[in-house]
């Protein structure tokens, strides 16, 4: 029973951090030229982000030669900027657009970055499965051709997009 246990447990945390099936996360990935502050331009609604908007997120190399990731947005029914600190490491390697990220001690979520801007200029992002999206862009604001492109791309993969949340202005027409 033990062992059922753990293999199950295993097979939970591995599936947290793999990338949905049928994203393919992008390879020649630079985490270099990654690293910095990102906005999010939309995303799917999710308990940890409800209710902010202006929100970022800043990454930078630790020692250990992970990623320290800081997300700060403004919570509009409190009224007040909150900020999360976590880290993120590669699942595969560090060429591929594939991380693991923790907010929460030992639990990992996948971070798939699966278009990538070739000036890393915005990213499209998923996570474990088709529940987390994100648009994100060195800048507040992104390009109506941009976002179209992310719209048409996410419905083809099979996210609910048109339960997307748009930080930058109002949705694409």
């Amino acid at each position: 029973m033990k062992k059922m246990l753990m293999l199950l447990w295993v097979l939970f945390i591995s599936a947290c951090t793999s990338a949905p099936e049928g994203i393919k996360p992008v390879s020649q990935f630079d985490l270099n030229r990654y690293l910095g502050t990102w906005h999010e331009i939309a995303r799917l609604d999710h308990s940890f982000e409800r209710d902010m908007i202006k929100v970022t997120a800043e990454y930078n190399l630790r020692q250990d030669g992970g990623v320290q990731v800081i997300n700060r947005g403004f919570d509009t029914k409190e009224q007040v900027w909150q900020k999360a600190e976590g880290k993120a490491y590669f699942v595969k390697d560090d060429k591929t657009g594939h991380l693991k990220v923790s907010f929460f001690g030992p639990f990992y979520g996948a971070y798939v970055v699966y278009e990538l801007d070739p000036n890393y200029q915005y990213a499209f992002v998923s996570g474990p499965n088709r529940d987390y999206l994100w648009l994100l862009a060195r800048t507040p604001q992104l390009d109506e051709a941009i976002k179209q492109r992310f719209l048409k791309q996410a419905n083809s993969l099979g996210f609910e997009t048109e339960t997307l949340i748009w930080l930058d202005s109002a949705p694409p027409n």
